[in-house]
This record gives C-alpha cells, structure tokens and sequence, in this order.
C-alpha cells in the first residue's frame, strides 16, 4: 500500500465532482433549478440571479449559505427545489468502485449538499452500502466546507481520528481545514468550477485528475 497513506483507516470522500467526474456536469443542471429559485425569490430577470448565484457561492462557499444569510430563506425548501433534477448523466464506474470497496476501513461521505440528494447519486452510480454515513449540509448546522466547523463535527459525531483518516475533495479549498487537523488530503483536479480557487501546495498531499487511476495506485495497480 502507498507508504503515505498506510496509517489511514477512514476514508472521506466529498460527492460531487469527486466520486463522478465534473464533465457529468450535474451542476448544469442544479444552476438552472437555482436561477429560477433566485428569480422567484427576488423578482429579478435570469441575467441578476445567475450573478447573485455566483456571488454568494465565492462568498460564502455555497448559494445556500448566501441565500440564508441575506434572504432568511429555509434551506430544505431551497435544497428540495434544486436537487430535483434527472440522475442520467451519470454512470456506473465498475473498476473505480471496486476500488473503493476495497479501502480498508470505513468510508464516509462529507458533502455541502443534503443526504436524500447524496443517496440518489449514490444510487445511480453503483455505490449504495459501500458507505457507512453521510455528512450533509443539515448534520453541519447549513455552514458549509470549508468552515472548519463542519470537520470537526463530522470527527466528533462519527468518532473519526482526523490524524488517520484522508479526505478526497475536488474543491481544493476545502482542502485546507482538513489539512490542519491532521488528515491525509487528495485533491480530485478534474475541472471543477472553480476547483482551484485558493490553491495552496501546502495544504494538499496529493493531487488527481480522476479517482480511478488514483485508487489503483495506493494498492500498487495500474488503473
């Protein structure tokens, strides 16, 4: 097993972007279910709301938090309305998976969307049961990656040991605060918007551009 990773017994993976690759594109879909909430919320034409959008997700590291911070909305009717979206641009990775089943230890999913959202990816992908928990937006009081809040309640809920555990996230901004409790940090460079927004070697171990061929390696396989 690659040296650098042998003490890990807890696997964090955020969800999108990270466990399909960011040329699915889900957020396409997603910004299009947020402008038209934005458009409903504040009156305005589709130009405004997308700036807004954008605005707030720099600002406060998602829409969300921005729209609750200026507008009081409640996040579940936000969350529901922008989630219901179509599954089919995702696919099944069979190698990839399997790869991800055979990490030793146990697997948890840390993600700035909501559980009932991470389930159906989940599902469409061919990895229900290979995690043990999720790590949603709700269970961090809506203050979303990468305020270190949120990691260090993802440790104290699920009992993880942040000095053996590894954290695989394509923002790589989120990065940082893992970094300093102690975790092991992979950034997933796949072309995520914004992914490398406040960049820093110093708070990331490794870098991939895709999952698969990263996996692999630990073990000493080729992808």
């Amino acid at each position: 097993m690659l040296a650098d990773l042998a003490h890990v017994d807890t696997w964090i993976f955020d969800l999108d972007n990270t466990l399909y690759p960011a040329k699915a594109d889900l957020f396409a879909l997603i910004d299009v279910k947020m402008g038209e909430f934005i458009q409903g919320l504040l009156g305005c034409d589709p130009v405004i709301a997308r700036q807004t959008q954008k605005r707030y997700f720099m600002e406060h590291g998602t829409t969300l938090s921005g729209l609750m911070h200026h507008h009081g909305i409640e996040p579940r009717d936000f969350l529901d309305y922008v989630h219901d979206i179509s599954m089919d641009r995702l696919e099944v990775d069979a190698e990839l998976n399997a790869h991800i089943a055979a990490l030793p230890g146990r697997r948890l999913i840390f993600t700035n969307g909501d559980a009932d959202y991470a389930g159906r990816v989940l599902d469409k992908l061919g990895l229900s049961g290979l995690f043990e928990q999720i790590h949603d937006i709700h269970a961090c009081q809506y203050v979303p990656k990468p305020d270190p809040s949120g990691y260090a309640e993802l440790c104290r809920v699920h009992d993880v040991d942040p000095t053996r555990a590894a954290f695989f996230e394509d923002m790589a901004r989120n990065l940082r605060p893992a970094k300093a409790i102690g975790m092991a940090t992979i950034w997933v460079n796949n072309g995520s918007e914004a992914g490398n927004h406040d960049h820093h070697p110093d708070f990331i171990d490794f870098e991939t551009d895709h999952l698969r061929p990263f996996l692999a390696g630990i073990f000493g396989e080729s992808a």
